[in-house]
């Protein structure tokens, strides 16, 4: 099953590398990883993607918890939270399909953020199922490349 970590860390040199380490080391797999300062710029947040029964991720998330540089480690699983990421699509349409891409890029809340002559480039944020079902309908258009950013999570907070 796929999870959601969260993990605050020190914003430290050699942090992410040792993480990185640490799932290398006992042979997991890191889907995606994404890391970006907090508001403090001491604290940095790392969301990674990983694979794994209950038992794996138990020791996944004690492991971590290990680290001197890690703060918090949260199965975000285990929480409600919101999921993102964000996908920049490059698609060389033919002349005449030109105008179903900007209505498919509409559609799916895109931006058109560059375009030349021959390609346009489209930026997209949503849910995974929201970034594939983009990239499916695109792909016979003529996508020439994507690259997305992995997912970034955070926990909703509970109404008061």
């Amino acid at each position: 099953m796929r999870h959601t970590i969260s993990v605050l860390v020190e914003n430290k040199f050699g942090v992410l590398s040792r993480i990185s380490g640490l799932f290398s080391g006992r042979g997991f797999n890191i889907e995606s990883i994404s890391v970006g300062e907090t508001l403090d710029p001491q604290i940095s947040q790392m969301t990674i993607i990983t694979s794994g029964d209950d038992q794996i991720i138990e020791q996944i998330t004690k492991q971590l918890n290990k680290l001197v540089d890690v703060i918090k480690v949260v199965d975000l699983l285990e929480v409600d939270h919101v999921e993102r990421e964000m996908v920049l699509i490059k698609v060389s349409p033919r002349q005449e399909q030109k105008a179903e891409v900007l209505r498919v890029a509409e559609i799916f809340r895109g931006r058109i953020i560059d375009s030349s002559p021959k390609t346009y480039t489209i930026e997209v944020t949503g849910d995974e199922k929201k970034i594939e079902a983009l990239i499916g309908i695109l792909r016979p258009m003529g996508i020439k490349e994507f690259i997305r950013t992995g997912k970034i999570a955070i926990s909703r907070e509970g109404i008061k």
